[in-house]
C-alpha cells in the first residue's frame, strides 16, 4: 500500500495487489522524490515512503549518532531554521550534527534549554517565529560565501573520485563492457591528471591498473562511500558511472546533483559543478548532451560537500559503447572531468 500521506500519488488508496494504478503511483512518487523511476519498491524507495509520512510535530526530533533520524519533518524543521538565519547544514531531511547545532543555537536564542531536542515547545517557537520572517532564506548567500573560500586553486584541495560498483558488483553491462571496469579506468586517468597538479585525490574503492581494474575486492554501498568522503573532509566528490537501457536507442551523457525540489533543499554548488562538468564533457566528446538533473540518491544526499554523479554514455547503445571501449575516448572523458574540477576551484 502506498501511504496517502506521502502526497505524491493522486487518487492512490490502499491496494490489495500491485496493479497498474499502483505501479503508476509508485513511479510518480519516485519521480517527485528524485529517485530512479523503475516502479520497484526497493530499499531506497521504501525508506523514502517511510520518511514521507512524517510531518513536523508528529514526533520528537533529536540527534542520534548511531541512527540518524530522517523524514519530511526534519526537512521542514531545517527549512524553518534556515529562514530564521540559523545554520543547520544542507536541507536534506537528515538530522545530523549540523542540524543539531542549528537547533541548539535556535533554542539558546529563544531562551530555551539548548539540549538539541526538538519537542512541542521548540515546534511552537519555530511556527510562531517562522510566520514573521517567511521567505527570508539566506541559502544562496551562504553557498556563495562557502564557494568563495573554495576558490583558491585546485592544488590544496581534497577530491574524492568514486568509481561506481566494483568487487562482485560489475554494475551495468552491454556490448562486452562492464560499468565497473569503465568507471575504474576513467577514475585512474582523472587521478593521474589531478595528482600531477598537486590535488589530493582519494578513491572510494581500490582499483588496479589497466582496463581490468574495475574488479576490486569490495564494493562499498553509497552510504559507505558518502561516509568516507565526509570523514576525509573532501572538498568535492565526483562519482563515475555508465548507463544502460532496455532499448538500444538511448544515448548520451548526463550529470546529477543533490536536489529534492519541494520535499527538501538542494546543493547549489553541486548544481553549479554539474553544469560545468557537463559542459566540459560535451565540449571534448561527441556524446549527446542529456543535461544536468537533481536527484536524491544516497551518495549525493549524504555527502556534506558538493557531489556530482556523471553517466558517461549508454553501454546498450552501439555508438556510445564503441566510444567507451576506446582508451583515447576514456582519456578525453578524464580530461573533461579534470578540467571541470580545476575550473570549479579556480580563483574568480
Amino acid at each position: 500500500m502506498l501511504p496517502t500521506a506521502a502526497g505524491e500519488a493522486p487518487g492512490a488508496a490502499a491496494a490489495e495487489e500491485f496493479d497498474g494504478a499502483l505501479d503508476v503511483a509508485v513511479r510518480c512518487f519516485q519521480q517527485l522524490r528524485g529517485l530512479t523511476v523503475d516502479g520497484i519498491i526497493g530499499p531506497a524507495t521504501f525508506r523514502r515512503l517511510e520518511e514521507a509520512r512524517w510531518r513536523l510535530g508528529d514526533r520528537v526530533l533529536t540527534f542520534s549518532a548511531g541512527h540518524l533520524m530522517a523524514g519530511d519533518d526534519v526537512s521542514e524543521m531545517q527549512g524553518r531554521l534556515h529562514e530564521l538565519g540559523f545554520t543547520c547544514g544542507r536541507i536534506d531531511g537528515i538530522f545530523g550534527r549540523e542540524t543539531d547545532k542549528g537547533v541548539r543555537d535556535f533554542q539558546r536564542n529563544v531562551g530555551f534549554t539548548a539540549d538539541g531536542t526538538c519537542g512541542p515547545e521548540t515546534f511552537k517557537a519555530l511556527a510562531r517565529l517562522a510566520r514573521t520572517v517567511s521567505g527570508a532564506t539566506g541559502d544562496s548567500l551562504r553557498d556563495e560565501a562557502s564557494y568563495a573560500t573554495l576558490r583558491t586553486g585546485v592544488a590544496d584541495k581534497v577530491v574524492v573520485v568514486d568509481p561506481g560498483h566494483g568487487g562482485e558488483d560489475s554494475g551495468l553491462s552491454g556490448n562486452g563492457l562492464s560499468e565497473a571496469d569503465i568507471s575504474a579506468d576513467i577514475a585512474l586517468r582523472v587521478e593521474g591528471r589531478l595528482a600531477a597538479i598537486g590535488t589530493q585525490v582519494l578513491l572510494t574503492r581500490q582499483v588496479g591498473p589497466g582496463f581490468s581494474g574495475g574488479t576490486s575486492v569490495s564494493s562499498p554501498d553509497e552510504n559507505a562511500r558518502a561516509a568516507f568522503a565526509n570523514e576525509v573532509g573532501a572538498d568535492l566528490v565526483v562519482s563515475i558511472h555508465a548507463d544502460a537501457a532496455t532499448s538500444s536507442t538511448p544515448n548520451g551523457c548526463a550529470t546529477f546533483f543533490y536536489g529534492a525540489g519541494q520535499f527538501g533543499g538542494g546543493s547549489l554548488l553541486g548544481a553549479a559543478f554539474a553544469e560545468l562538468l557537463q559542459a566540459e564533457i560535451v565540449a571534448r566528446t561527441d556524446l549527446v548532451d542529456c543535461g544536468a538533473h537533481p536527484k536524491t540518491w544516497d551518495l549525493l544526499r549524504r555527502t556534506r560537500m558538493p557531489a556530482v554523479r556523471i553517466e558517461c554514455g549508454y553501454l546498450t547503445n552501439d555508438r556510445d559503447s564503441d566510444r567507451l571501449g576506446d582508451p583515447a575516448f576514456r582519456d578525453a572523458l578524464a580530461e573533461g572531468i579534470a578540467a571541470a574540477v580545476t575550473a570549479f576551484f579556480a580563483p574568480e
